[in-house]
């Protein structure tokens, strides 16, 4: 797989009336923020920083804050004031790191998905949560800071939200790699997936981009799992099997604390391989497994798990519920995938480009993808990573001129697919529920 790094501008590219000119960006996800301050002279990041989406505590999926806000007048608000307050936060922890004046600040950016956006501003989200599922804006927002609760006053621009579940995120991601509604039509279709708590996927192909949301659920990202948390210090990222031996690699290095989305993925596939875990995501029981990997099957709460790690204070294991977790969204993602390349009129087969982002942790090989069945065979060879690519495209956006006008154009040009009570997603999400065949 091959790796891509955020766009880099040079320096002078923009002009200025001071070297002092400073913008921050905010990929505003599900699960996890990620944000860079950025020296607009320059073009160059100065400094990130990350940290837990607070709303959280309303659940952690879309459905689940989107239902509490329509209960609760006072849920909506409070989940409001608790992501305004943290990303207020995070200007002042990048400013401080770049040790840079809060005056220096020009303006700020976000991306993020529709029932995000509408958290952050605080605006009703029956639209999002019932049928037809439509945000209650699509162009991009422009305003002060000061409207959203923070006490610095500064620009504010928030990405356009195409439709549905599809959100400014995507479209972030698709304008950091290169993607434009000039471009159109175009001869080599590319794939682009943003695998997160929501799962947005884009197919550009001939004269349309087709873009669609697929409700993964937070188990890409280590949310709403037993063990799970997010691509931070201490979770487990990577599993390795070699006989009986696992190996493990933990962010950050350390005792483990839990494991992230990529961890999960490589622990599903291992198990696969191994023989622990059946086609129908079923955990063999201890009496089944001829290896002394039996040991580690342990009960929790009733029912199977694997157990990763254990020391006198922590315990990490994969639940049966987590690997249904897991299936419910490699599922949702595949079936997903083949909608698009249908409405598209060609096979995945004919696709020259998969481009891949999202927040799973240090490592994620498509390998590993394969074989837990969200790629095909083939779209192994044909896949790249970016990491932070919804913020990439944040940062572009905002150190180009005219950047935030070509935003505009490239989601209004996506045609959005709905998927929810389609006879067509149904019918594939059920074909892919089972894992594939892995032979040794």
């Amino acid at each position: 797989m091959r790796w891509r790094s955020a766009k880099c501008w040079s320096a002078g590219s923009i002009p200025l009336k001071s070297p002092d000119r400073l913008a921050a960006a905010f990929d505003l996800g599900t699960t996890t923020i990620a944000a860079s301050l950025l020296d607009l002279g320059r073009g160059v990041r100065l400094a990130a920083a990350g940290a837990l989406n607070p709303q959280r505590e309303f659940g952690a999926d879309v459905v689940s804050r989107l239902a509490a806000a329509c209960e609760s007048p006072d849920a909506l608000g409070r989940m409001a004031r608790l992501l305004n307050e943290e990303l207020e936060r995070l200007t002042g922890e990048l400013l401080g790191s770049a040790g840079a004046a809060p005056a220096s600040l020009t303006v700020v950016a976000i991306a993020g998905n529709p029932a995000m956006e509408h958290l952050l501003l605080g605006l009703p989200v029956a639209s999002l949560a019932f049928p037809p599922y439509r945000p209650l804006f699509t162009a991009g927002k422009s305003m002060n800071s000061v409207e959203l609760g923070w006490q610095t006053a500064v620009d504010a621009y928030l990405f356009p939200l195409p439709g549905g579940f599809v959100g400014g995120d995507l479209v972030a991601f698709l304008h950091g790699v290169g993607v434009t509604s000039h471009q159109l039509p175009v001869t080599s279709h590319r794939l682009f997936l943003d695998l997160g708590t929501n799962g947005e996927l884009a197919l550009s192909a001939g004269e349309r981009i087709y873009a669609t949301s697929a409700a993964a659920g937070p188990a890409f990202e280590g949310g709403n799992l037993e063990c799970g948390m997010a691509a931070l210090p201490g979770a487990i990222s990577g599993v390795s099997f070699a006989g009986d031996r696992l190996g493990l690699t933990v962010i950050g290095g350390g005792t483990p604390a839990g494991i992230c989305g990529s961890g999960v993925i490589e622990t599903v596939a291992g198990l696969l391989r191994g023989g622990i875990l059946d086609a129908t995501g079923r955990l063999l029981s201890a009496g089944e497994i001829p290896s002394n990997l039996a040991n580690r099957l342990i009960s929790r709460d009733g029912e199977p798990a694997f157990l990763l790690y254990r020391d006198a204070r922590t315990e990490v294991f994969l639940s049966q519920r987590d690997i249904r977790q897991v299936q419910l969204a490699k599922a949702a993602i595949r079936a997903g995938m083949e909608v698009l390349c249908e409405r598209a009129g060609i096979h995945w087969e004919a696709l020259r480009e998969v481009v891949l982002t999202g927040s799973f942790g240090a490592r994620l090989s498509p390998e590993q993808l394969k074989n837990v069945g969200i790629f095909p065979e083939k779209m192994v060879d044909m896949c790249s990573f970016v990491r932070d690519g919804a913020l990439a495209g944040v940062e572009h956006a905002v150190c180009t001129p005219g950047g935030f006008g070509a935003v505009e154009s490239l989601s209004a040009a996506l045609r959005v697919v709905p998927l929810s009570g389609t006879p067509a997603f149904e019918k594939h999400f059920l074909e892919q529920m089972n894992f594939p065949e892995i032979k040794n």
